[in-house]
């Protein structure tokens, strides 16, 4: 238990340029970690790797100590990813959607269906629970999804932006359930461009450019680094943009 939920060495992915460049990141267990950066940064690519979608050309990846490439199953079995823009299977209600992803991950379904029921209220998706989900909105698939990466309990949940398309209301349930997820004991990797929700959730906070991480810290000690109040103005400091 002494391993860090997430530990990354020298990690590197080639396209037509390097899109991640030996990147190096430990994340402890019961953090949750914002891993900021421009467009094109490698943000997504890094955590496709983690998930297991995407092969590393050099590096090694450890979740809850255990080796991502020497042991696949066993290291995915303790995280979840959620992408940017999740698939779903629209002739499903969220109750079967739910059903479903947790007799993927082997969870009995006495456990699963109180476990749906709670994510279900938590997100405000009660009232849908019987509908087709092929007439959700965005926001609501979001949330949806979420659950899915929510119902097996994962020790590591990994977020590729997953506050986009969500309004004010369906932002705070999110916000709250992944603050939840963590003051359990869980930890929390997600990337966002809305510098304000890393700023007002993540514990620590690391910027990625071209592959490489290029600063990381609490906020204050971001603060410290570059004598800026606001992460915005940190971040377009650090980033050269300002």
């Amino acid at each position: 238990m002494d391993s860090p939920s997430l530990l990354i060495s020298g990690l590197r992915k080639q396209f037509a340029r390097p899109a991640v460049d030996g990147l190096d990141l430990s994340i402890a267990r019961g953090e949750l970690y914002a891993l900021l950066g421009p467009n094109g940064a490698g943000k997504t690519t890094t955590l496709r790797m983690v998930a297991g979608l995407l092969a590393p050309d050099a590096g090694r990846i450890e979740v809850n100590g255990i080796d991502l490439a020497l042991d696949p199953a066993g290291a995915k079995r303790s995280m979840a990813y959620l992408p940017d823009d999740p698939m779903l299977y629209g002739k499903l209600k969220p109750t079967e959607y739910l059903e479903f992803v947790a007799g993927l991950w082997g969870v009995d379904a006495a456990a699963a269906e109180p476990r749906a029921r709670q994510l279900l209220d938590w997100l405000d998706l009660s009232k849908h629970a019987h509908e087709l989900t092929e007439g959700f909105s965005r926001g609501m698939k979001q949330k949806l999804a979420l659950a899915g990466a929510l119902i097996h309990e994962p020790q590591l949940l990994i977020l590729d932006e997953p506050l986009t398309g969500l309004d004010a209301g369906a932002s705070r349930q999110v916000k709250d359930l992944l603050l939840s997820h963590v003051a359990k004991g869980g930890t929390v990797i997600l990337t966002t461009h809305i510098l304000e929700v890393a700023e007002r959730l993540a514990q620590r906070i690391g910027i990625i450019q071209h592959g490489r991480l290029i600063a990381q810290g609490t906020l204050e000690q971001l603060r410290m680094e570059t004598a800026a109040d606001t992460l915005e103005d940190m971040f377009l400091q650090l980033t050269g943009q300002a």
